[in-house]
């Protein structure tokens, strides 16, 4: 008891110096500094309240709690509506003033101009290079043509072209592999000017190059035109049978997890292929869902997947699959949907398996799963706490092959949404947040794999494959500046969410007070 009482006091030490934190850090950026911070931690306080009255042993009605998700959810909303009203008043703000300071430079300019006498005709009207002129904008700084091998000269001036003051003003001009990297400032909404500048590269040379938008370490805004060519490499017919090899050594991985639950080997038991079919046909409907879930929402935004390549597991039945775009994304928001639309099919897929497993008669092939297993998951455990009532106290619990279908999809769901690199979770962060916080996320990602493998094997089998296999971040967009929409970081976090409900454990004092399994510690079926 004191154990516990000395990790939730850690923890809430922990969470309370995280958000006070984050407020000084917040506060010299005034107004909007607040009110961001206060949307970033809107949306944890309902569960922060739940965990932390339960660990007091305070009950509270779950359905309160979720009225309480439902209202900060809604201020999340109003809060990011209330930002970027206050960051275009800003964007406004600056933009009148820069006018101001231009139209000053130029009276200045105009001043010193006819200061100069007519007869001195060696004198020349200085040049302002500091500020542009708005009506005369200054040609492009660039190096000597002979450092541009890779565009011809012709194509780079008319690439100089789709730049100017209403959109994008370049100063300087940088090679970059078989392109060029074009600096300066952004002088619209990013959006709004990336289709004007884009829409003119097409128009004055078609579709060879490719119009990037992006931010540079610094966070400025920066211009980099490639070739079309220079884009992600479409899956050989070789590749694509090996996938396909690799899905049906998948199926066969799937029915051999089904077959070890019931205690046999499928390869030395193949005559008892029924008893493995619930469950192994169970976990492959998911893992496909999850997959066709990517596939549609690509195909709605005219992306192009590649064949997923299963990663097969004797532990789970597999641990999901390796996707990879074979097109150029148009912007983060189509990172969100597409990342998104994987895990939300399959989790929900696993969610009504688990359901049906707790609630349809067991039948024939009827699994005794021991109580303590319950407490291995926030979510599980209060799944069966209110599906099964009193039953959980006792040693045993009879349930239907489905609901470790469900169990075993749910928990490759959540690895999958693990905040690293370029699974799910890490291009959710990616689309959200940008890619430092996602370079942050993969590192505390790994940090936390790596410490939480010390345990649990399968947990270091998952490491080994996410850090060697998809710890690198997700390509650029080709306009990366925009952030999606409030809705979409909503339902972002609510997925990162699921992810923490489902892999992280009650504690024994908690799960006794709620009564989820017998006593004897947690049990995994991993």
């Amino acid at each position: 008891m004191a154990a516990d009482n000395a990790t939730t006091i850690f923890f809430a030490l922990v969470a309370l110096g995280t958000i006070g934190w984050g407020f000084v850090r917040a506060r010299p950026y005034g107004k909007l500094g607040i009110l961001t911070w206060l949307q970033s931690i809107i949306l944890l306080a309902p569960w922060l309240l739940f965990f932390g009255l339960f660990s007091l042993g305070i009950y509270v009605n779950f359905a309160l709690i979720l009225f309480l998700f439902l209202i900060a959810a809604g201020v999340y909303i109003y809060l990011g509506r209330r930002l970027r009203e206050m960051g275009q008043e800003e964007m406004l703000r600056e933009r009148v003033a820069r006018m101001l300071a231009e139209e000053k430079a130029r009276a200045d300019r105009k001043a010193d101009g006819n200061s100069v006498s007519p007869d001195r005709p060696g004198e020349h009207q200085p040049t302002d290079v500091s500020t542009p002129d708005a009506l005369s904008p200054q040609p492009l700084p660039s190096l000597p043509p002979a450092a541009f091998k890779a565009v011809p000269p012709d194509d780079l001036q008319k690439i100089k072209g789709i730049f100017g003051i209403d959109t994008f003003f370049a100063t300087e001009t940088i090679p970059y592999q078989d392109g060029v990297i074009f600096k300066g400032n952004l002088r619209g909404e990013a959006q709004v000017s990336y289709e004007r500048m884009a829409t003119k590269l097409q128009q004055v040379l078609g579709d060879y190059y490719r119009l990037y938008l992006v931010a540079d370490p610094t966070d400025r805004p920066t211009a980099i035109v490639l070739p079309s060519t220079n884009a992600p490499r479409v899956l050989t017919l070789p590749q694509q049978i090996l996938a396909v090899g690799i899905f049906l050594v998948t199926v066969f991985t799937a029915l051999e997890r089904g077959g070890l639950q019931y205690g046999f080997e499928l390869l030395e038991s193949f005559d008892r292929l029924r008893e493995a079919l619930p469950i192994g046909l169970g976990l492959v409907t998911i893992l496909v869902g999850h997959e066709l879930g990517h596939w549609f929402m690509a195909r709605r935004h005219q992306v192009r997947l590649g064949f997923p390549f299963f990663i097969p597991s004797w532990q789970l039945g597999s641990f999901g699959a390796i996707t990879r775009f074979e097109s150029v994304l148009p912007n983060r928001s189509v990172l969100f949907d597409i990342s998104l639309a994987g895990p939300a099919v399959g989790g929900i897929l696993a969610l009504v398996a688990l359901g049906l497993g707790l609630v349809l008669p067991p039948g024939d092939l009827g699994i005794a799963l021991p109580t303590p297993f319950f407490q291995g998951s926030l979510l599980v455990g209060t799944l069966g706490r209110l599906c099964l009532g009193g039953q959980l106290q006792d040693a045993t619990v009879m349930l239907h092959p489905l609901f470790v279908a469900g169990w075993l999809g749910l928990v490759i769901t959540a690895l999958n949404l693990v905040p690293l690199g370029q699974l799910d979770g890490g291009r959710i962060v990616q689309a959200i947040y940008g890619r430092k916080t996602a370079g942050r996320t993969t590192i505390a990602a790994i940090v936390f794999l790596i410490v939480a493998s010390l345990s649990n094997p399968v947990v270091l089998y998952w490491a080994i494959l996410a850090v060697f296999l998809q710890r690198q971040q997700e390509r650029p967009s080709l306009e990366e500046l925009t952030e999606p929409d409030d809705n979409r970081a909503l339902w972002g976090l609510a997925a990162l969410l699921l992810m923490v409900l489902v892999l992280l454990p009650f504690t024994p004092s908690l799960a006794s007070r709620l009564g989820i399994g017998a006593p004897g510690g947690i049990l995994s079926l991993m």
